[in-house]
């Protein structure tokens, strides 16, 4: 007989993890093994179950889903990583596939999406939610805005106006000015309160 393929589910939504639990109780290819609400148990139970794949959230207190799937791919270099999340972001996509997830999946798709994605990454190939994919496609061509840049974007999505930004970052206003200008280019962005808006929905800024 066949064994099944060993589920461990990570996300701090008690709600979600029972949704998981029971879309995959009527799968008889497919068993939860483990559950875990925070990045640090995620690494403890991929520790203890070694499981055959791990459904993994991105938001999570205490420790991100990102930074839980570099220490575990650190110690398990074969683990296979599926990410759920509410973000469509386009740069939390290319930051999770660039961790090592094999697969990205909006928790809105589970009950269309979760078991396909599971069965294919378990058999070595790597799945994206459509939205997902066609986020990528639709940001790969634009200018990626500089560290530099992020930090001023940071700023401005605080509140901050030219010469906080200016002092907070050791730079003159002048050069905060030319960095706006070049983040409102680059995001295709009205003002900076659009520019904001344009950089937490594509995740490349955190609330």
């Amino acid at each position: 007989m066949i064994s099944p393929i060993r589920i461990l589910a990570v996300d701090d939504h008690a709600l979600l993890r029972k949704g998981i639990a029971a879309i995959l109780a009527s799968q008889p290819d497919i068993s939860l093994v483990a559950e875990a609400s925070n990045g640090h148990e995620a690494v403890d139970q991929y520790r203890t179950h070694r499981p055959d794949i791990t459904l993994m959230d991105l938001q999570m207190p205490e420790m991100n889903g990102l930074d839980a799937m570099v220490a575990i791919l650190a110690e398990f270099p074969d683990a296979r990583i599926i990410v759920l999340t509410t973000y469509v972001g386009d740069v939390q996509v290319l930051r999770a596939m660039k961790v090592g997830a094999r697969g990205y999946l909006l928790k809105t798709l589970l009950d269309k999406e979760l078991l396909e994605t599971i069965r294919a990454v378990h058999a070595g190939r790597k799945m994206l939610s459509a939205e997902a994919s066609y986020e990528l496609a639709e940001h790969a061509t634009t200018d990626a805005l500089t560290p530099a840049e992020i930090d001023v974007l940071r700023l401005i999505a605080a509140g901050h106006a030219n010469k906080q930004i200016a002092a907070q970052l050791s730079i003159t206003e002048d050069s905060v000015k030319g960095r706006v200008k070049n983040i409102l280019s680059k995001l295709g962005a009205t003002d900076r309160t659009h520019a904001a808006m344009i950089g937490l929905r594509r995740g490349i800024i955190q609330s």
